[in-house]
């Protein structure tokens, strides 16, 4: 799959985490909030060793939080 456009510029979606911080300052969220949601991603995906959320499914998502309460 080519990442070229006709054009030949370079088009790359942005990272999933930069999208996120993309959202939350486009919605005007605290910084704080931001900091936390941005962790709360990243010990998921680390979690699932690494795995992009999208390849996740509802049993990895409260696998994820039973492994959180416990904690």
């Amino acid at each position: 799959m080519s990442h070229f456009s006709q054009n030949s510029t370079f088009e790359k979606k942005p990272k999933l985490l930069n999208q996120v911080c993309f959202t939350l300052r486009n919605k005007h969220y605290s910084l704080r909030t931001e900091e936390a949601y941005i962790g709360w991603i990243k010990r998921f995906i680390l979690f699932h060793n690494k795995r992009h959320p999208l390849q996740t499914g509802e049993e990895e998502i409260n696998q994820s939080l039973r492994q959180h309460r416990k904690n």
